[in-house]
């Protein structure tokens, strides 16, 4: 194998595969998604060092999302790291799968650093669904400095895969699967295994 051609190849939707389809129950354009699992890094409140990243509905198979980089989240000094970025993005495509109504995880995520992010900024995400194909389903997302039309700092692409709640049961530590699922808040319980924790 040469170059980056075959990788490339798996990030794109293959003959066949449809166009999104938003649920008729998803979360309404504008609407903030909240926090999928609390102690989840990307979007959880109760990690002290998370992203606490913000993400809404958009029209269409699409999200917006914010997150401010704090000095937590650096690599070179006074600037983002890059795994920082590419959770942030992660984090953003995952919660595309709200707008599907599906459970699914991370199966490929290709990221291209175009600029750096200093400490301070507010990263302004946006990721949509471009296409689906049996469990998969094929995404991308930009990052932006500073405003939802600011600079391009990363984007990527991604293929999601869709799994059924046993795959977290099954593989995840017991005492959060336990305290999950033990949660009285129905909606809550069902969420915490909506996006790639």
């Amino acid at each position: 194998m040469s170059g980056t051609d075959q990788p490339r190849a798996r990030l794109t939707p293959p003959e066949g595969a449809t166009p999104p389809v938003r649920h008729p129950d998803a979360p309404a354009p504008g609407e903030l998604l909240g926090a999928h699992y609390d102690r989840c890094f990307g979007c959880g409140t109760g990690q002290p060092h998370g992203l606490h990243l913000e993400a809404r509905a958009g029209d269409g198979v699409s999200i917006t999302a914010e997150f401010t980089v704090k000095e937590a989240h650096q690599g070179a000094p006074g600037l983002a790291h890059g795994g920082v970025l590419a959770t942030a993005l992660d984090e953003t495509l995952g919660s595309l799968n709200w707008l599907l109504r599906v459970i699914a995880v991370t199966g490929r995520l290709e990221t291209d650093f175009l600029a750096p992010v200093p400490l301070g900024t507010v990263l302004h995400l946006e990721a949509r669904v471009t296409a689906r194909h049996g469990r998969k389903i094929y995404s991308t997302a930009v990052g932006r400095i500073g405003a939802p039309d600011g600079p391009v700092a990363v984007r990527a692409q991604a293929v999601f895969v869709e799994v059924k709640v046993d795959h977290f049961i099954d593989n995840g530590r017991t005492e959060e699967i336990q305290a999950a699922m033990a949660d009285p808040d129905q909606v809550k319980r069902a969420r915490a295994f909506e996006v790639n924790p």
